[in-house]
């Protein structure tokens, strides 16, 4: 993978190391300032449901992180495809209830993705 193409896979994989940071340890804290559209009495009990979202998205994060560590170009482009489209996948199914998903979490997803198709190296 090129440079431009490790930086965007390695912002997607910030992006969810940093839900997964807000959902399993900052949902109550932090969480009503990010989400604004739920009311602030929903968070207490929606913190497990939360936190179990915040461990795929860890797993997702881990996933383009090994992308970015494999020696081989060609399972690189290989693992960050199959994350990338896990990832791209969710942000559209989020995007279903939540627009914003599909800003923060699709289409950084499908820009990365592109990258990974357009600036390859064999």
């Amino acid at each position: 993978m090129s440079l431009v193409s490790k930086i965007l896979v390695g912002l997607v994989a910030l992006t969810h190391v940093y839900f997964c940071y807000l959902e399993m340890f900052a949902w109550e804290t932090r969480g009503p300032e990010v989400f604004t559209f739920m009311a602030p009495e929903l968070f207490a009990p929606t913190k497990v449901l939360a936190a179990n979202q915040g461990l795929y998205n860890l797993f997702l994060a881990g996933g383009l992180i090994w992308a970015l560590l494999v020696q081989s170009t060609q399972w690189q482009r290989h693992i960050a495809t199959y994350f990338l489209l896990c990832v791209l996948v969710a942000g559209l199914y989020g995007a279903l209830a939540f627009t914003v998903t599909l800003y923060v979490q699709a289409i950084p997803a499908a820009i990365a993705l592109a990258s990974v198709f357009i600036w390859r190296k064999a």
